[in-house]
């Protein structure tokens, strides 16, 4: 047995060391000096392992060594061991925490004065904003990177100055003063006494740091402050004796909450923008970070070595920051878990570089109508000077679309919910920007319904449909398929054999168009219905060259009376008729003529569709290769819709019609009220819900598949539709 295995068995136990030598990784001549004293107390007080200096010549090279095993551990603060993990494998062994609350973090907030009612998480475009300084942690990395992230703030081409320009009306951000930063983040600021030094990263500047930035807002310069959540305290209630603070009262101000509520400044724990972890300990891969927080830990009670003293040595947070008392062990290896998520994607957001940006958007189109729009698209753009360029690109179908996506041919496409799940399951792609359909709101969903048209004599119930004709969006689409094959499957109106979905929907409506659904061993009644082109070609075919296709096509299939159900989104009806579609077929539409079919028997009038509904589903998203930076798509497209989003712009071209360019919903969906962020749904699976994601999972199960499948299906499809009806 190797002399070793018993001790370090029993490490946890009796403080035993396997390790020789820890070797220290420091960055500079300071810390140089002072790893080696400590070295020196550690021997003295028989701290094992013993202490030894490397010397490294930043964050990253300290890193480095450790992956290449010349070192064995080195603190890093935050962002170095972001940094660092992009390249390098090693493990989170310690935290730094201070004697105040005991924590290895502090809190980056949201501060607004309690007076001020209106303001909120979600309303701060156009408000005025108080920072501690350019490129600092708590008021800006942080704060911008979470307004980046969570999809409230957009920034074109990777420029943040500017996008933050756009985004407040004014600002104070101490060290944003070169000549190519928008004079708006200085405009609030007030420099010295003498009006000298203004905006600079210093003292001089009033309104710098934690307590200026937090000057700015009681003095009413700016509407919201962004600090740590230990600023407020230290400046009201008597604490700050300096004329402009000594009448301040803590009560009197309150922190913005990620969930758009206030609470009082004493609850930053739950009511916060981004936990900041503090500096970490870190090893490579096989040395126990046990031993190594055991050795701290002991030298730290046992040596009297000054561990978070570096003024001695000619320098500040030497080692270790000079504000830390205690070494706390952490509870997982993984840096990520030490980091946090809202942290890390704070950073990656505000990392995003000119480099990030491609040369050019290529958009990935199916039809000559939608290769028209596109075009429109890019050329208009282009006048406005926004970036990246649109470019077109053809693909045959949907899934080709994704195919070149993932083979980096193309860059981005427009999907709903089932081909979301073909994407993101089969190709990798990845959410960058959804659709919302309803003004004011940045909920992405909608509402899958049934519509029938209004009738005395002929008022059948949703229970009643069996032997009627059916209209569908197309197959395998989430409204006009997925959904309402679900239902049936879940309320036992139709009983799939071996998974065969189609047959069953054969089976149970008299006849349909199903674009999409003429493919071998499908039954022919599925695309009965279908009307194809205006010459009669490309019936049932996937595409707006079946005028049945698509929300539209199906409306359309039940308007003329080839069928007398249609499966749509809710906007659909309200999108068609009232004057709102001026096409031959539509013009005489009203949508008081057209009823919902509701899950409970009745019926109800087109605009209760949040009551009377199938489900309620995520909305179409723009998917893009994992690779591509979702901030520069979704940076491209927020702009974009300043000028082209509304249906009254005077720009020419209207991203959310497709009423020029022969066809509808073309690269968006008609009903798009705007784009938004995707926020914390940046896959798949997160964007499309578990629930959904449950249902499709079984619908897309092989014919070989046994018929108890669709025993399977009841039980989710329940759970979904209890999840999202309303």
């Amino acid at each position: 047995m190797n002399a070793w295995t018993v001790p370090c068995v029993l490490l946890a136990l009796q403080a035993v060391s396997c390790l020789g030598s820890v070797r220290w990784c420091t960055i500079s001549e300071q810390e140089m000096r002072k790893c080696t004293a400590m070295a020196e107390s550690f021997q003295r007080a028989s701290i094992r392992p013993e202490l030894q200096c490397v010397e490294g010549t930043s964050e990253m090279n300290c890193a480095a060594m450790l992956a290449s095993n010349n070192a064995d551990a080195v603190s890093l603060s935050g962002k170095g061991m972001f940094n660092a993990g992009k390249q390098n494998k090693f493990k989170s062994a310690a935290g730094e925490a201070d004697d105040k609350e005991y924590d290895t973090s502090y809190y980056t907030v949201a501060v607004v004065k309690k007076s001020n009612l209106e303001i909120n998480i979600n309303n701060l475009k156009g408000k005025k904003s108080c920072h501690t300084g350019l490129g600092r942690t708590a008021g800006w990395d942080m704060p911008i990177g979470y307004l980046i992230d969570s999809g409230r703030m957009s920034v074109m081409s990777c420029n943040i100055l500017k996008g933050v320009s756009d985004f407040f009306s004014a600002s104070c951000v101490p060290g944003a003063n070169s000549p190519n930063s928008p004079e708006s983040l200085c405009q609030l600021c007030i420099g010295d006494e003498n009006g000298q030094s203004k905006c600079s990263s210093s003292a001089a500047e009033r309104y710098f740091s934690y307590s200026g930035a937090f000057r700015c807002l009681a003095e009413g310069a700016g509407d919201v402050a962004f600090i740590k959540h230990t600023t407020v305290k230290e400046n009201t209630d008597g604490m700050n004796t300096d004329a402009w603070a000594r009448l301040l009262h803590s009560t009197d101000y309150e922190l913005l909450c990620r969930d758009g509520s206030r609470v009082s400044v004493n609850e930053y724990k739950r009511c916060h923008l981004v936990k900041v972890p503090t500096r970490g300990v870190i090893v490579r891969e096989g040395v126990s970070t046990a031993e190594v927080f055991s050795m701290l830990n002991e030298g730290l009670k046992k040596s009297g070595f000054p561990m978070f003293q570096s003024s001695i040595y000619g320098g500040t947070n030497l080692m270790f920051s000079d504000s830390t008392t205690n070494f706390l062990r952490t509870e997982s290896e993984n840096y990520v878990d030490w980091l946090g998520l809202g942290y890390i994607n704070a950073l990656k957001s505000m990392q995003c570089t000119t480099e990030s940006v491609p040369q050019t958007l290529r958009w990935c189109i199916q039809t000559h109508g939608e290769l028209l729009k596109c075009q429109k698209m890019a050329e208009s753009f282009n006048k406005k000077q926004l970036t990246p360029p649109i470019q077109c690109v053809s693909g045959d179908s949907y899934e080709d679309c994704m195919k070149k996506i993932k083979n980096k041919d193309a860059d981005a496409i427009t999907l709903d919910g089932g081909f979301i799940y073909t994407a993101g399951k089969t190709y990798g792609l990845v959410p960058a920007a959804g659709e919302s359909y309803t003004e004011g709101s940045s909920d992405s969903s909608y509402y899958a319904v049934a519509v029938v048209k209004r009738s005395v004599t002929d008022s059948f119930s949703f229970s009643g449909m069996k032997g009627r004709r059916s209209c569908h969006t197309g197959y395998g689409r989430t409204a006009g398929w997925n959904l309402p094959v679900g239902v049936l499957v879940e309320r036992g109106m139709i009983r799939p054999q071996r998974c065969q979905f189609a047959q069953a929907v054969g089976d149970f409506f008299s006849a349909s168009c199903v674009p999409g659904a003429n493919q071998p061993g499908f039954p022919a009644n599925l695309c009965e219905q279908c009307i194809g082109d205006t010459s009669g070609n490309h019936k049932c075919e996937p595409q707006n060259t079946e005028r049945f296709y698509g929300y539209n096509g199906a409306f359309r299939c039940l308007a003329d009376g080839k069928g007398e159900i249609a499966f749509v989104k809710h906007t659909t009806v309200f999108d068609n008729t009232d004057g709102n579609n001026m096409e031959p077929w539509a013009t005489s539409l009203r949508s008081q003529n057209f009823q919902l079919l509701c899950l409970n028997g009745a019926r109800a009038e087109v605009s209760q569709y949040a009551h009377c509904n199938l489900a309620r589903v995520p909305s179409h998203a723009v998917m893009v290769h994992p690779d591509t930076d979702i901030n520069v798509v979704y940076g491209l497209l927020d702009k974009a819709q300043e000028f082209f989003g509304a249906d009254n712009n005077t720009n020419g071209f209207r991203m959310f019609d497709s009423s020029d360019f022969e066809g509808t919903d073309l690269i968006f969906k008609d009903s798009t009220i705007r784009m938004t962020g995707v926020g914390e749904k940046k896959n798949y699976s997160s964007w499309l819900g578990t629930n959904y994601m449950n249902s499709l999972k079984v619908l897309e199960c092989s014919s070989a598949a046994v018929s108890s499948a669709s025993v399977l299906l009841v039980s989710v499809l329940s759970a979904l539709l209890t999840s999202f009806s309303v």
